[in-house]
């Protein structure tokens, strides 16, 4: 039996996600980039790459408490006087974030033929399964603390 997969370059998830993207490059920018996240939290897909596609956006709730946990994380792991490890497709009006994890990143920025994932995408559209390898396991446990179940 034979199963048409989809075209994954014609999905619209991939393609945002292959898309341009702006890195907040300072803290300042950064805290503006969550501040127009936190203005509009409905709507959010939190997809922690790695682990299962979430199916559904998360709520509000999710959404923020996601923004803070990752913020302290970042701030703490990421120990620079810049940020430079999140993009936005649109810093004004983001419909895609990308986070790269401090402990993985590898060559985010420039020009690379495998470039590493993202460790989470905050995104308003459906995501697919980016079949990148498993978290660490201290990824993992942060991340099921932070949403058990």
């Amino acid at each position: 039996m034979h199963v048409n997969k989809p075209d994954l370059p014609d999905q619209p998830f991939l393609r945002a996600f292959r898309g341009s993207f702006t890195s907040a490059l300072r803290w300042p920018q950064l805290d503006a980039l969550w501040d127009r996240v936190r203005a509009q939290p409905q709507g959010w897909f939190i997809y922690a790459v790695g682990e299962q596609v979430p199916l559904n956006s998360a709520d509000a709730t999710d959404l923020l408490q996601f923004v803070d946990e990752i913020d302290v994380l970042l701030r703490r792991e990421h120990d620079e006087d810049y940020c430079g490890i999140v993009y936005a497709d649109d810093p004004q009006s983001p419909s895609m974030v990308k986070i790269y994890d401090p402990h993985n990143l590898g060559v985010s920025c420039g020009y690379s033929n495998n470039p590493p994932l993202p460790g989470w995408v905050l995104s308003r559209i459906p995501p697919i399964d980016l079949e990148a390898t498993r978290q660490t396991a201290g990824r993992r446990r942060w991340w099921q603390r932070l949403f058990p179940g």
